[in-house]
């Protein structure tokens, strides 16, 4: 017997996928009975069909590759809608199979009829509707072509009796692997944005996610421009290390370097980055703006030079075309200001004389200095984002991913254990808010269940902390933000996750090596201090205002308690005990 989901999963394991991410169900049937019968491609299976397409985006964030959710008809791949915004804006390959209701039903009002091709045209570069099992073969091929091609989703729906549809002779699938073509600009373009930078007295380069792989012709460029680096957070990983030139992030989670060095800055030399916050880049500098995408440039702020091409190929272009340059007071300058900064962030995380509750930024710091030398972190939105921005070291082996883009919570754990599934013997790290984790907790058992030895660390404040953040900004008083948690590491141990709860400093060290070095899944439930501050690197009148009336209003609302918590976490700890 050989049908159309055999078809799928001979199609896949051309294109080098060796799994499926998903939650079966009716529709899906035929799929995942052909799975059964062909064990070259295996079914991870989910407690909610989100953490699938969220584990099947950190998959493929991770190995460069395409990765494979699904889910059944209706309510089932509805779920998968929030993994797959994450991996459309991260731009990461997945493909998801999302399973119709029967054909003939289709447009009856059905039980648990939706229409997924309209549903899901927001978050994909392709998504149609396999009607027949005659077209079904092209739209398979286009599907994990566009997926692979454009580094997007692509969303298949097939109704359950085509996946089930038996094919008089088995067809050999496409191969549909990557290709690596080289993309630069013209020559022309290339000698204008030279004549340009080389009229230039101080230069900045803002480096993105786009120059993974250029790592080495960053470094050049910048020492050709004699111009420090600024990077984003999905940059770090490919920027920070082993650059001499790096003076660290800038917007809402970064520090006042990185910030400084675009503000004085005459020329904005911008690669592969869509850096999304304009009141953090400079007013008036002349900006050249590099992105394989040209739709992309001049989203954010006015580019007086566009360059589509990757990093890696314009900047092999450009570098013979420079002329050398002998100053660097821009760069020193840069570099003095980001040894001062990095100095002040690191007195923060300490200690604190063993006094409770810990500071996130010191467990940053221990959890960084412990993990391995190519750990894969994942922190969860909200303020474990911070810390890991701040505080996690990036080498060259190890990776940085999450929903910095989408934005969502609860990523962390789903997105580690996609993974781990691919890297069984590779570190992974989920560092998750307590906010986070509760809202997929269920997926903890799938942990358990497929015995994937992730390791969670849980920032646990009893809160939303950065809404609470947000809030203090704009003068308002917390609000809806607090977290009635259970204990997180009992529930793990009840599980069958080893679990461990950390409440002093003193025992954070000995708590973190010891989940470390389990063999299974482990988690690690830290009590931090809810009212840490983490200030953007530039304090605007309308935020500080913001905190003015934020006091006032927690005061005049008789909740004084909560400033003298606030004060005691970010002054008072700083004088002896």
């Amino acid at each position: 017997m050989h049908t159309i989901a055999d078809l799928i999963v001979d199609g896949l394991r051309s294109a080098g996928v060796s799994r499926i991410h998903g939650l079966p169900g009716d529709s899906l049937n035929g799929l995942t009975d052909a799975l059964r019968r062909n064990p070259s491609v295996t079914w991870e299976h989910y407690r909610h069909e989100e953490a699938a397409a969220f584990a099947a985006a950190g998959e493929a964030a991770v190995t460069g590759s395409l990765a494979v959710c699904a889910g059944s008809c209706g309510p089932g791949n509805l779920h998968l809608v929030n993994g797959l915004f994450e991996a459309q804006r991260s731009r990461v390959p997945v493909l998801a199979i999302a399973a119709h209701i029967p054909g003939s039903e289709i447009g009856t009002g059905y039980f648990q009829e939706t229409h997924p091709q309209e549903l899901f045209r927001e978050c994909s570069d392709f998504c149609e509707l396999a009607a027949t099992p005659e077209q079904f073969p092209r739209l398979l091929d286009i599907a994990l072509r566009t997926a692979v091609e454009r580094s997007g989703v692509s969303v298949l729906v097939v109704p359950g009796d085509v996946l089930l549809h038996r094919l008089d002779h088995p067809r050999r699938p496409s191969v549909v692997l990557p290709t690596a073509p080289v993309v630069r600009p013209g020559d022309a373009e290339i000698e204008r944005a030279a004549a340009l930078l080389d009229a230039s007295e101080r230069i900045t380069i803002l480096a993105g996610a786009g120059c993974a792989g250029a790592h080495d012709q960053l470094v050049r460029l910048a020492a050709a421009l004699r111009a420090p680096v600024v990077h984003t957070l999905r940059g770090k990983e490919h920027v920070e290390y082993d650059n001499p030139y790096d003076v660290g992030m800038t917007g809402l989670l970064g520090f006042t370097s990185g910030y400084r060095a675009m503000e004085r800055c005459d020329t904005l030399l911008m690669l592969g980055t869509d850096f999304p916050y304009r009141q953090f880049l400079p007013e008036h500098a002349t900006t050249v703006q590099v992105d394989v995408r040209g739709e992309q440039i001049g989203r954010r702020t006015r580019v007086d030079l566009a360059l589509v091409g990757t990093v890696r190929d314009t900047a092999e272009a450009l570098l013979p075309k420079l002329a050398p340059r002998t100053g660097s007071q821009h760069l020193d300058a840069a570099r003095a200001h980001y040894v001062d900064t990095r100095a002040a962030l690191d007195r923060l995380a300490v200690d604190d004389h063993d006094r409770t509750p810990v500071h996130p930024q010191y467990l940053a710091r221990v959890v960084d200095e412990l993990a391995a030398d190519d750990a894969v972190f994942v922190p969860d939105v909200g303020s474990p984002v911070i810390w890991s921005a701040r505080y996690l070291t990036m080498n060259g082996r190890r990776r940085l991913i999450g929903s910095f883009t989408h934005g969502s919570m609860a990523n962390a754990l789903p997105q580690a254990i996609g993974v781990q599934s691919a890297f069984p013997d590779r570190q992974v790290i989920a560092l998750s808010g307590d906010g986070g984790l509760a809202m997929l907790l269920g997926d903890l058992i799938t942990l358990k269940q497929q015995r994937h030895p992730v390791k969670i660390v849980v920032f646990n404040n009893g809160a939303l902390s950065f809404v609470e953040l947000e809030m203090k900004a704009e003068g308002m008083v917390n609000f809806g933000t607090d977290l009635d948690n259970p204990n997180f590491a009992d529930v793990a141990t009840a599980l069958g996750v080893h679990g461990r709860r950390v409440e002093h400093p003193a025992d954070l060290g000995e708590a973190l090596r010891t989940a470390f070095a389990h063999p299974g899944p482990a988690l690690v439930e830290v009590m931090t201090a809810r009212q840490e501050l983490s200030v953007p690197p530039t304090i605007k009148f309308e935020q500080a205002k913001g905190f003015a009336l934020y006091a006032a209003r927690t005061v005049l609302s008789g909740r004084g308690d909560e400033l003298l918590e606030l004060a005691r976490t970010n002054i008072s700890r700083h004088l002896p005990s």
